[in-house]
């Protein structure tokens, strides 16, 4: 009979969360890809860092989740008001080794402070309508 001792163990058990922890996130991701108005991106964080995310559209707002996580709370949420985008462009030498390959760089303004987002030019073509099929300014006015 096999004797397993406290640091095999200890071994089988963290090596048992890893492997749930990467099936949660497959589970997430797939539970999220399934639903209309999700794509993939990256976003350029305030530290200046390329992230990847998970889009999703919602009615006034995106909301952008962590790729490599198992949280369903969005890192960030880009608010649909006051939100423009100001072009699309090809990613330059570095930023192509940070983003995944055939990403277009689009550049947003959020009232005024720029904002960077990553995504396949058709996930742009769709995030351009959206963000241009939103309601007229002040029509919700009386």
């Amino acid at each position: 009979m096999i004797e397993i001792t406290a640091p095999v163990l200890i071994a089988l058990l963290v090596l048992a969360g890893i492997v749930m922890f990467f099936g949660a996130m497959v589970v997430r991701r797939i539970q999220l890809r399934r639903t209309l108005g999700t794509f993939d991106a990256s976003i350029l964080t305030p530290k200046g860092k390329w992230m990847m995310v998970i889009g999703r559209y919602g009615g006034g707002h995106v909301d952008l989740l962590r790729f490599f996580s198992v949280s369903p709370i969005p890192s960030f949420v880009v608010e649909r008001r006051g939100l423009d985008v100001t072009g699309w462009r090809r990613a330059d030498e570095q930023e192509a080794l940070r983003i995944p390959p055939g990403f277009v760089i689009v550049e947003l303004t959020r009232n005024g402070e720029p904002l960077l987002l990553a995504m396949d030019y058709r996930d742009y073509t769709g995030f351009s309508s959206w963000l241009e099929a939103g309601p007229i300014a002040g029509s919700w006015q009386i």
